[in-house]
Protein backbone atom coordinates (compact mmCIF):
# COMPACT_ATOMS: atom_id res chain seq x y z
CA UNK A 1 0.00 0.00 0.00
CA UNK A 2 1.13 3.52 -0.64
CA UNK A 3 0.48 4.25 3.02
CA UNK A 4 2.89 1.51 4.07
CA UNK A 5 5.56 3.19 1.95
CA UNK A 6 4.80 6.46 3.73
CA UNK A 7 5.12 4.73 7.10
CA UNK A 8 8.43 3.14 6.03
CA UNK A 9 9.78 6.57 5.10
CA UNK A 10 8.63 8.12 8.38
CA UNK A 11 10.14 5.21 10.32
CA UNK A 12 13.47 5.82 8.55
CA UNK A 13 13.61 9.47 9.64
CA UNK A 14 12.20 8.93 13.14
CA UNK A 15 15.64 8.36 14.74
CA UNK A 16 16.95 11.61 13.26
CA UNK A 17 13.86 13.52 14.36
CA UNK A 18 14.29 12.07 17.84
CA UNK A 19 17.83 13.44 18.26
CA UNK A 20 17.21 16.61 16.22
CA UNK A 21 13.55 17.60 16.75
CA UNK A 22 14.15 20.92 15.00
CA UNK A 23 14.46 18.90 11.76
CA UNK A 24 11.14 17.08 12.23
CA UNK A 25 9.24 19.24 9.74
CA UNK A 26 11.60 18.97 6.73
CA UNK A 27 12.20 15.28 7.51
CA UNK A 28 8.50 14.47 7.67
CA UNK A 29 7.62 16.50 4.56
CA UNK A 30 10.36 14.81 2.54
CA UNK A 31 9.52 11.37 3.92
CA UNK A 32 5.79 11.54 3.27
CA UNK A 33 6.15 13.09 -0.19
CA UNK A 34 8.95 10.74 -1.26
CA UNK A 35 7.26 7.70 0.24
CA UNK A 36 4.09 8.34 -1.75
CA UNK A 37 5.38 9.98 -4.96
CA UNK A 38 6.42 6.87 -6.93
CA UNK A 39 2.84 5.57 -6.84
CA UNK A 40 1.65 8.60 -8.81
CA UNK A 41 2.63 6.52 -11.83
CA UNK A 42 -0.49 4.42 -11.33
CA UNK A 43 -1.97 6.78 -13.93
CA UNK A 44 0.76 5.74 -16.39
CA UNK A 45 2.72 2.47 -16.36
CA UNK A 46 2.63 1.58 -12.69
CA UNK A 47 5.92 0.62 -11.08
CA UNK A 48 7.83 1.67 -14.16
CA UNK A 49 7.25 5.36 -14.90
CA UNK A 50 8.20 6.85 -11.50
CA UNK A 51 9.82 3.86 -9.79
CA UNK A 52 13.63 3.71 -9.87
CA UNK A 53 14.78 0.81 -7.65
CA UNK A 54 18.36 0.91 -8.96
CA UNK A 55 18.87 4.34 -10.52
CA UNK A 56 17.13 6.01 -7.57
CA UNK A 57 20.20 5.35 -5.43
CA UNK A 58 22.12 8.08 -7.27
CA UNK A 59 19.82 10.99 -6.40
CA UNK A 60 19.43 9.63 -2.85
CA UNK A 61 23.19 9.54 -2.26
CA UNK A 62 23.67 12.90 -3.97
CA UNK A 63 20.95 14.43 -1.77
CA UNK A 64 22.63 13.10 1.37
CA UNK A 65 25.98 14.51 0.20
CA UNK A 66 24.39 17.92 -0.33
CA UNK A 67 22.94 17.79 3.20
CA UNK A 68 26.39 16.96 4.56
CA UNK A 69 27.79 20.05 2.84
CA UNK A 70 24.80 22.41 3.19
CA UNK A 71 22.57 21.21 6.04
CA UNK A 72 19.56 23.45 5.39
CA UNK A 73 15.92 22.49 6.00
CA UNK A 74 15.20 22.57 2.25
CA UNK A 75 18.20 20.33 1.47
CA UNK A 76 17.09 17.94 4.21
CA UNK A 77 13.54 17.77 2.83
CA UNK A 78 14.79 17.18 -0.73
CA UNK A 79 17.33 14.54 0.31
CA UNK A 80 14.71 12.80 2.43
CA UNK A 81 12.33 12.86 -0.53
CA UNK A 82 14.87 11.13 -2.79
CA UNK A 83 15.83 8.55 -0.17
CA UNK A 84 12.17 7.76 0.57
CA UNK A 85 11.30 7.49 -3.14
CA UNK A 86 14.25 5.17 -3.72
CA UNK A 87 13.39 2.97 -0.72
CA UNK A 88 9.78 2.83 -1.95
CA UNK A 89 10.79 1.68 -5.42
CA UNK A 90 13.35 -0.82 -4.15
CA UNK A 91 10.98 -2.27 -1.59
CA UNK A 92 8.31 -2.97 -4.21
CA UNK A 93 10.44 -5.95 -5.24
CA UNK A 94 9.73 -7.68 -1.91
CA UNK A 95 5.99 -7.52 -2.48
CA UNK A 96 3.74 -9.13 -5.01
CA UNK A 97 3.42 -8.25 -8.66
CA UNK A 98 1.77 -5.10 -9.84
CA UNK A 99 -1.48 -6.79 -10.88
CA UNK A 100 -4.86 -5.69 -9.58
CA UNK A 101 -5.94 -9.20 -8.56
CA UNK A 102 -2.68 -11.12 -7.98
CA UNK A 103 -4.43 -13.99 -6.19
CA UNK A 104 -6.11 -15.02 -9.49
CA UNK A 105 -3.76 -13.49 -12.07
CA UNK A 106 -0.23 -13.37 -10.65
CA UNK A 107 2.14 -11.13 -12.59
CA UNK A 108 5.84 -11.84 -12.47
CA UNK A 109 6.78 -8.15 -12.68
CA UNK A 110 7.33 -6.28 -9.41
CA UNK A 111 9.18 -3.12 -10.43
CA UNK A 112 11.12 -2.02 -13.50
CA UNK A 113 14.92 -1.75 -13.40
CA UNK A 114 15.69 1.07 -15.83
CA UNK A 115 19.43 0.40 -15.66
CA UNK A 116 19.11 -3.16 -16.96
CA UNK A 117 15.98 -2.53 -18.99
CA UNK A 118 13.99 -5.36 -17.42
CA UNK A 119 11.45 -6.10 -14.73
CA UNK A 120 12.54 -7.32 -11.30
CA UNK A 121 10.54 -10.34 -10.23
CA UNK A 122 8.35 -10.09 -7.13
CA UNK A 123 9.58 -11.84 -3.97
CA UNK A 124 6.01 -11.92 -2.55
CA UNK A 125 7.01 -11.48 1.09
CA UNK A 126 3.90 -9.33 1.11
CA UNK A 127 1.54 -11.11 -1.24
CA UNK A 128 -0.31 -8.04 -2.57
CA UNK A 129 -1.05 -4.47 -1.60
CA UNK A 130 -3.61 -4.48 1.16
CA UNK A 131 -2.80 -8.04 2.27
CA UNK A 132 -3.09 -8.67 6.02
CA UNK A 133 0.71 -8.71 6.33
CA UNK A 134 0.85 -5.34 4.54
CA UNK A 135 -1.62 -3.87 7.04
CA UNK A 136 0.32 -5.36 9.97
CA UNK A 137 3.59 -3.94 8.67
CA UNK A 138 1.98 -0.55 8.20
CA UNK A 139 0.69 -0.53 11.77
CA UNK A 140 4.08 -1.57 13.18
CA UNK A 141 5.91 1.10 11.18
CA UNK A 142 3.38 3.82 12.02
CA UNK A 143 3.92 3.47 15.77
CA UNK A 144 7.36 5.16 15.91
CA UNK A 145 6.12 8.06 13.77
CA UNK A 146 3.03 8.46 15.94
CA UNK A 147 5.18 8.57 19.09
CA UNK A 148 7.94 10.88 17.81
CA UNK A 149 6.07 13.33 15.60
CA UNK A 150 3.19 15.55 16.63
CA UNK A 151 0.75 17.93 14.98
CA UNK A 152 -0.12 17.35 11.34
CA UNK A 153 2.20 14.34 11.04
CA UNK A 154 0.44 12.53 13.86
CA UNK A 155 -2.95 13.33 12.29
CA UNK A 156 -1.67 12.08 8.93
CA UNK A 157 -0.45 8.86 10.57
CA UNK A 158 -3.86 8.24 12.16
CA UNK A 159 -5.67 8.97 8.88
CA UNK A 160 -3.21 6.76 7.01
CA UNK A 161 -3.77 3.93 9.46
CA UNK A 162 -7.54 4.24 9.18
CA UNK A 163 -7.31 4.17 5.38
CA UNK A 164 -4.85 1.25 5.42
CA UNK A 165 -6.95 -0.90 7.72
CA UNK A 166 -10.15 -0.10 5.84
CA UNK A 167 -8.50 -0.84 2.51
CA UNK A 168 -7.06 -4.10 3.81
CA UNK A 169 -10.55 -5.18 4.94
CA UNK A 170 -12.05 -4.72 1.47
CA UNK A 171 -9.01 -5.18 -0.81
CA UNK A 172 -9.88 -8.62 -2.17
CA UNK A 173 -13.42 -7.51 -3.00
CA UNK A 174 -12.44 -4.46 -5.06
CA UNK A 175 -11.81 -6.25 -8.42
CA UNK A 176 -15.23 -7.93 -8.24
CA UNK A 177 -16.92 -4.63 -7.33
CA UNK A 178 -15.27 -2.88 -10.25
CA UNK A 179 -16.21 -5.70 -12.64
CA UNK A 180 -19.83 -5.51 -11.46
CA UNK A 181 -19.97 -1.73 -11.90
CA UNK A 182 -17.65 -1.23 -14.84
Amino acid sequence: MATTHGFVALALVTPVATVAPELATPLSIGAVAGGLAPDLDVAFEHRRTLHFPVLGAGPAVFGLAVVALVPSPIAIAIATFFVAAWVHAASDAVGGGSGFDPWTDPIDRAVFDHRRGRWIRPRRWIRYDGAPEDAALGVALAIPAFVVFDGWVRVLVVLGLAFSLGYALVRRRIPAWLDAHG
